[in-house]
């Protein structure tokens, strides 16, 4: 690996080769970047639980701060994203010019920034509790599962996920949507990481396929589910226990609300030049 520096700021770690800085946010001044992101509201076309577009500030170091909160007496907090998926936003009823047919998906939206190939990395903290809520750094592509061919339409890409203190699950390429033809592949994951450190979470993705990185020492590659599709990135977070039957915030999340948060330094994309 080596290192790339940008003035006033931590140094990125990259794989081997001449690369190029096209896309980051350092998260400097005190209002977040609204031309970089957007909130991610709503999934599968209904407005989710879970999320709010109040979960996420500036803390005038650097840093972009993701807190759990309550909201109409719920436990929620915030996803940020670059893009938009086609299916996630909620149905409004309308007709096709006097003809009462309509598409089962919602307004589409333009998206603010997608790529194709190139190395992916974020350096965060991760959230400090062991219960309560989740945290991640992924990609998605616009239009996953529109058809069978990962190629054509996309692949979730999911580079950290932390469900747990100091742990990090297995690195995932989902593709086919999220249902009947969803497949998966996965590679990598690790334990024991230092809780309380700031750390780096990368992915090369090239046309063989994706390898994933933490504190520049690699951790995992897929060579299955290749995306040749451009694709936008999100940081989030997510109370648990909203995906159950029931959709409710599991009873640790109300006990960690004002005590926890994930902080993310940067997100940074590069290009391989020739």
């Amino acid at each position: 690996m080596q290192r790339f520096q940008l003035a006033d700021h931590e140094d990125s770690l990259l794989p081997d080769g001449n690369w190029k800085l096209v896309w980051n946010d350092e998260f400097d001044g005190t209002e977040l970047d609204r031309t970089k992101w957007d909130y991610r509201l709503s999934m599968m076309g209904k407005r989710h639980p879970a999320w709010t577009d109040k979960g996420v500030h500036l803390d005038g170091k650097g840093n972009v701060v993701f807190d759990i909160l309550m909201e109409d007496g719920r436990p929620v907090s915030s996803q940020l994203q670059t893009g938009y998926n086609f299916m996630d936003e909620p149905v409004q009823e309308t007709m096709f010019g006097g003809d009462h047919l309509q598409w089962p998906i919602g307004k589409l939206k333009r998206n603010l920034f997608t790529h194709l190939y190139g190395y992916y990395e974020c350096r965060c903290r991760l959230q400090q509790c062991p219960e309560g809520w989740w945290s991640a750094f992924w990609m998605q592509s616009p239009i996953i599962g529109a058809s069978l061919d990962p190629a054509e339409t996309g692949t979730e890409l999911d580079i950290m996920e932390c469900f747990s203190t100091g742990k990090i699950v297995a690195h995932n390429a989902f593709t086919g949507g999220y249902g009947l033809d969803m497949t998966r592949a996965k590679a990598g994951g690790l334990d024991g990481l230092d809780q309380k450190a700031f750390h780096r979470f990368g992915m090369l993705w090239d046309k063989t396929g994706y390898t994933f990185y933490v504190d520049g020492v690699e951790d995992g590659h897929i060579s299955e589910n290749i995306s040749h599709h451009p694709e936008f990135i999100l940081i989030s977070t997510e109370v648990k226990g909203y995906r159950g039957k029931d959709h409710k915030s599991c009873k640790e999340a109300f006990d960690i609300i004002g005590r926890d948060s994930f902080i993310v330094d940067y997100v940074r994309v590069f290009d391989k030049l020739m």
